[in-house]
């Protein structure tokens, strides 16, 4: 009985071999599924799939447009007596028609990605109406902002990121609950009322402090779940500051692993789309680093992972 136990564990691990690496995203990628994952994937590099470019034809020349983002409240190094943080934007630029907005038909549209700290975005959609972080725990956060697409694809031109540092003091937060936006989306832990394709929100970041001079890569997709034709491709998009990539002039590179695969590596500054999913869960890492492969440091927030599920 011992043999026969043996035998099939080896059967399993060969079963399980990963796929060979590939460094350069333009010839392709491949990653293995994790274990929560019944089948082995193949992940390969692709164009952006035909529905998102039939959303972009018919919007006009919003996509060329160069928007430009300010946070108004709150100021950079305020301090905030309450654990309900209420942001204010103002939008400007060449916009040629870009305003977010939520279409309710599609539950789609222009918005804003906001980022509390290291967790996942919440998409502020409308400007008119005040967006609040409710129940932030005492301490220094950061928030970033960045304009967005209706299909998540953040505007990458001067300008159209933002970012803060605050401190709450005395704000009573309740430690029992996780910290919620104005809709009642939470921005830790799971996230019950998520608009559809959003999923549910990770963990409490553990990130520190922040230093706005030095590169910072911003984590912004996958994130969620995917459900039918927006399953396969999934788009990896992320925000850039004060570093360039290797194609782009500068020096720096973007690793990223999909369930602790061969690391693979982005050198121009532009959504990433991977066909090859299988159905489960999946995590993705993504690591802003030197033309030595060493991690760029910058209080935590260079190195980000997150799991989404695919349904198929």
């Amino acid at each position: 009985m011992r043999s026969i136990a043996l035998l099939s564990i080896a059967l399993l691990v060969a079963a399980c071999g990963t796929a060979p690496s590939n460094t350069n995203t333009s010839n392709g990628s491949n990653a293995v599924a994790n274990a929560s994952t019944a089948a082995t994937q193949t992940l390969t590099v692709v164009e952006m799939p035909q529905r998102v470019k039939d959303m972009m034809a018919s919007r006009g020349e919003q996509d060329q447009a160069k928007p430009t983002l300010k946070i108004v409240e709150p100021t950079m190094n305020a301090t905030v007596n309450s654990s309900t943080v209420k942001l204010k934007l103002e939008l400007s630029g060449d916009l040629k028609g870009y305003q977010p907005h939520k279409d309710e038909a599609t539950g789609m549209g222009n918005h804003i990605h906001v980022i509390l700290d290291n967790q996942p975005y919440e998409a502020y959609y409308n400007l008119a109406e005040e967006f609040e972080l409710r129940n932030v725990a005492d301490g220094k956060h950061t928030i970033r902002v960045f304009p967005s697409r209706p299909w998540h694809e953040s505007y990458k031109s001067d300008g159209a990121f933002q970012g803060v540092t605050f401190t709450v003091k005395n704000g009573n937060a309740d430690s029992n609950k996780p910290a919620t936006t104005n809709s009642g989306q939470q921005m830790s832990t799971a996230n019950v009322n998520a608009a559809p394709h959003e999923g549910k929100d990770m963990q409490n970041s553990t990130a520190g402090e922040v230093d706005p001079s030095k590169p910072l890569l911003t984590y912004s997709r996958p994130k969620g779940e995917y459900k039918g034709a927006e399953s396969d491709p999934i788009m990896i998009d992320f925000w850039l500051s004060q570093a360039k990539l290797k194609d782009d002039g500068g020096k720096y590179r973007v690793r990223y692993t999909v369930d602790g695969g061969a690391p693979q590596y982005i050198d121009k500054w532009a959504p990433t789309w991977l066909s090859g999913w299988t159905a489960g869960k999946h995590t993705i890492k993504l690591e802003l680093v030197d033309e030595d492969g060493g991690l760029v440091d910058n209080g935590g927030y260079n190195s980000t992972t997150r799991e989404i599920t695919v349904t198929k």
